[in-house]
């Protein structure tokens, strides 16, 4: 295996992650600004109100698209697990 397929191999598992941590993410940042939002204009400073939105949101998500991350997921494996013959030689 040369540096340049080391370099590649390691570009797309960070690309993977990314891509599939992305939606997860947003939905978080989102949630959590509309409801730091509400809790500026309304004067509210529970903490449990930014949690739980958050976390109802993500596990929406995950309902959502956990089956397009799964097969992303073990797609990238089945690639990584073919490569592994060629990178013995």
């Amino acid at each position: 295996m040369t540096l340049g397929e080391a370099t590649a191999l390691l570009r797309g598992g960070i690309l993977e992650v990314l891509f599939l941590a992305a939606p997860l993410l947003i939905t978080a940042l989102v949630v959590g600004l509309v409801i730091a939002i509400l809790q500026a204009t309304t004067s509210i400073q529970e903490q449990t109100l930014t949690f739980v939105p958050k976390v109802f949101a993500i596990l929406l998500i995950l309902a959502f698209l956990g089956g397009f991350m799964m097969t992303s997921l073990a797609d990238y494996t089945e690639r990584l697990f073919r490569m592994i013959p060629e990178t013995v030689r």
